[in-house]
This record gives C-alpha cells, structure tokens and sequence, in this order.
C-alpha cells in the first residue's frame, strides 16, 4: 500500500517538473492550456501503450513548434493549423519505418548535425521579434499594456527564471521557468495588473474545448518538415533515458515502437486542438534524481494531467496571466532554443572552414530569419519548414570532401 501511494505522488512529482513548460506552448501560441495537459495525458498513455509501458517517458508540449504555430494559425487559422500538426506525426511513423528498415545510421546520414543544427537555430530566432514585442506589451504592432510596466515584469520573471536556473539545487533546478511565471505573475497581481474576476466566475469544473481540424494541404506540407527536429530530439531523449535507467531502449522495446508512440501522441494532440508533444529532458533529470525507474509513475503522471484538463478554475488561471510576463521568459526561451542548434554544430565538431558545411549552415540562417518564403501559386513555404527542405537538399546535392582533420566528418559520418 505504502509502495503504490509512493508511486502515485512520484507521479505528481513528474507532472509538477514538466507542468511549466507543458503549459508555456500554449500560452505563448494561443491555444487552451487545458488541451495540452489533456494531449500530453493522453499522448503518454499512447506511447506506454505502443511500448508495453517499459520506457519511463512523458510525453509535453514540444517547444519546437512555437514558432510554426504561431504563423500557421495567423496564415491559415487554427482549424488548418491543427490539421497541419495532426500531419507532422506522421513524420515520426516515417522514421520510425525507416530505423526498422534501415537502422538508425539511415536517419544520421540523411539529417546529420549540419543539417539538424541551423535549423534548431531558426526554430529559435524566427521568433525573437514576438518575444521582445510581448516583454514591452505590444501585440500586432499596438502598445497594449504599459511599456515601462511591461518592462518591469518582463524583467522579474526573466530574472526569477535565470536565477533559478543558475543557483538552484536539487528539485528546484528542474522548474526554472515556473518559478519564473510565479515571480512575475504576483508582481503583475500586486501591481493590479491581473483580472481575478474571470477566475471567480469560471467553473470548478469545465470540459475543454476542442479545435475541429479542417483539412488544408498548405499547412500540412509546411508542418511536416517541423517534425524533424522533435522526431531527433525523440532520438536522443530515448539514449538519454536509457544512460540514467542503464537499459537500450532502442533495442528493447525498439526505437521504432518508441518513435511510433510519440508520433501516434503528435497526431491525437493535432485532433483535439493541442500542441505537439515531445519527450522532456527535464522529467529525465528529475528520474535520474529520484531514481525512480518504474514506467508507472509516467502513467499516473499522465492521469493526473488528464484530471487537471477538467480544472476549469486553473486554466482560467493560467489564461489570466498578462503578457509581459510570458514575454520575459520566451526572450530566454527562444534563445535556449537557437543555443541548443548552435550546440549541436560544435559537439558533432562540425567544421565552418569546409566549404559545404559553410553554405548549408549561412543559406539556412538567412532564409530562415530573413523570413524568405517560396510561393507555388496558393502554396508558400516559409520559415522551419522551408529551412528544413532546403538544409536536407543542399546536404544531399553538395559534394562530400575528401576525409581528413577538417572536413566535417564526425565518427564516421560526414556532415
């Protein structure tokens, strides 16, 4: 009895590290937070069901996708936009039969480092100008709040999340950026800058509202390429799992059944009108620190996000939180994320001195923050999606240098 109510509260322990960040896509995107504890739930349950529960993940919110769904939902709406993220799981399905077929090599060679790396970056910095623009309150180019207000908490809740980051220990160290929302968001209620009355009058209990995809081609081919770099991410979170439980999961139960999982969550995330999911380095951190290894606790951690989806009281909470203060994070946030791609070139050694490497890398980072777009008739690519093809092209068409100490070959593979 003792052992099952210590497997329940480690499971509200995960749901507690990964609820600042699962919660962050939406409200940086526009979506309903209370869809994406629903998606990551029910998303988790998926990929235990695909993996015969052996792999201690949780699926959240995938931090990859803010950018594209911020300009798929102002291009095409979100009806379209949720078809286009139901598409990109089914990149996953993609990879998961090529790792089958071909073994994990095949997914190397065709989306090596120098491909993966400029557009992680551009994921990032596509975005920069909606984080400044939210920091000093202004949205669609009107000054909607205060700016010197707007500043202030801007600057709180950035500061309460790089503090945390930086000196906190143990637990704390994991929910950097709720403790900055928190920070930021009882200085926007002293100030009287929070609507408490909403939160009064809306229900304990509420079902949330679900987004009805309308099929759209257009936003489907823009978000497929997306899905490459959190189909990578999933890669590495699984050998990161296994580092800390000391078992491969890639050979038990496969890194195809686990890619599946994830991509059967993405899809059924896109159904009902929440952000993709993703395996969470921070749920890692926090098994590796607990050492708590039982794939259960992930189950109920899965049925406690579910339950606090009906929380009508809590999702308009979170919805009450003003603008500046998402702001401050996301001007960490967007730039964690260009300094993971900026990481991932500099361990895979990837040398800028060759000639291939050099293009690819600078083609990518223009197109890509340059916002360059390539219109077929109603069709236009844009953004990550247009940055992944051409990354993927350019790595393909390009001719490979002879081996040697500066041509960009990292164990065994050429990038």
């Amino acid at each position: 009895m003792f052992q099952q109510l210590k497997t329940v509260v480690s499971g509200a322990q995960i749901l507690f590290v990964a609820f600042g960040a699962l919660v962050l896509v939406p409200l940086l995107t526009g979506l309903n937070p209370a869809m994406a504890l629903l998606g990551a739930g029910v998303g988790t349950l998926l990929f235990q069901l695909c993996t015969g529960r052996q792999v201690p993940i949780f699926l959240g919110s995938s931090f990859a996708f803010i950018a594209p769904i911020i300009y798929a939902t102002q291009t095409w709406g979100l009806p379209g936009t949720m078809f286009g993220l139901f598409a990109a799981g089914f990149m996953y399905f993609v990879f998961a039969a090529l790792v089958r077929w071909r073994g994990i090599e095949a997914v190397h060679r065709l989306l090596p480092p120098v491909v993966i790396g400029p557009v992680i970056m551009i994921i990032g910095l596509s975005v920069a100008t909606v984080a400044s623009n939210m920091a000093m309150g202004r949205a669609g180019g009107n000054q909607v709040m205060d700016y010197q207000q707007s500043l202030l908490l801007a600057a709180v809740s950035l500061s309460a999340t790089v503090l945390v980051a930086v000196f906190a220990r143990g637990m704390f160290r994991l929910v950097p950026i709720l403790a900055g929302v928190i920070a930021g968001y009882v200085l926007a209620a002293m100030m009287g800058l929070v609507d408490f009355a909403k939160i009064a009058n809306a229900p304990w209990f509420a079902v949330p509202h679900f987004i009805t995809p309308e099929v759209n081609w257009a936003a489907a081919l823009f978000m497929l390429p997306v899905a490459i770099a959190p189909a990578i991410e999933h890669i590495g979170g699984v050998m990161a799992i296994g580092g800390v439980t000391s078992k491969d999961y890639t050979k038990t139960p496969g890194l195809h059944r686990t890619l599946a999982g994830d991509g059967l969550g993405v899809c059924v995330a896109g159904l009902i009108g929440g952000p993709p999911v993703t395996t969470y380095a921070e749920v890692t951190g926090a098994v590796m620190i607990t050492r708590n290894f039982n794939p259960v606790v992930m189950t109920w951690a899965a049925l406690f996000a579910i339950a606090m989806a009906f929380f009508g009281k809590f999702n308009a909470l979170l919805q009450s939180i003003p603008m500046p203060v998402m702001g401050g994070i996301m001007v960490l946030l967007f730039g964690t994320i260009a300094s993971i791609g900026l990481k991932t070139l500099i361990e895979a050694k990837v040398d800028l001195m060759a000639p291939r490497n050099l293009v690819i890398v600078s083609v990518v980072l223009t197109a890509g923050i340059g916002a360059l777009e390539l219109k077929f008739g109603s069709f236009s690519l844009v953004g990550v999606g247009l940055c992944s093809i051409l990354a993927i092209v350019l790595n393909l068409i390009l001719p490979r240098a002879e081996r040697g100490p500066h041509d960009g070959v990292v164990e065994g593979q050429d990038v």
